[in-house]
């Protein structure tokens, strides 16, 4: 069984930054793919960013695009989305979730969700 732990998020003001972090024990191979998700009172859940471990490649959503990384914490052990210029909008519960392969997929394992509330 894959797990999935997310941690680091809280109230921000506008324009201010927070990190979230995703641990895994699937961190352990070499083939996984880390995708953030979030969803907002009353939206669907959305994929924010996504990063293939196997070649490196990340991906964003245009909302987030420029604003937030995602990036491996190699000395951590741990896969980092570092948020900047926090928006209201950004306001959400914020989801890890780990697929064992190339791809986010949204099938693999899943954390239990950090709250960002960003305020105006």
């Amino acid at each position: 069984e894959v797990r999935v732990v997310e941690s680091g998020g809280g109230l921000v003001q506008a324009g201010g930054s927070l990190t979230l972090s995703c641990a895994s024990s699937a961190f352990s191979f070499d083939d996984f793919a880390v995708g953030w998700y979030r969803q907002a009172p009353g939206k669907e859940r959305e994929v924010i960013s996504c990063l293939s471990n196997s070649d490196g490649r990340t991906n964003y959503a245009p909302a987030v695009e420029g604003r937030f990384t995602i990036s491996r914490d190699n000395a951590k052990g741990t896969v980092r989305l570092q948020m900047n210029n926090l928006r209201p909008e950004d306001t959400a519960v914020y989801y890890c979730a780990v697929d064992l392969g190339h791809h986010c997929s949204g099938l693999g394992s899943w954390g239990q969700g950090t709250q960002v509330t960003v305020s105006s």
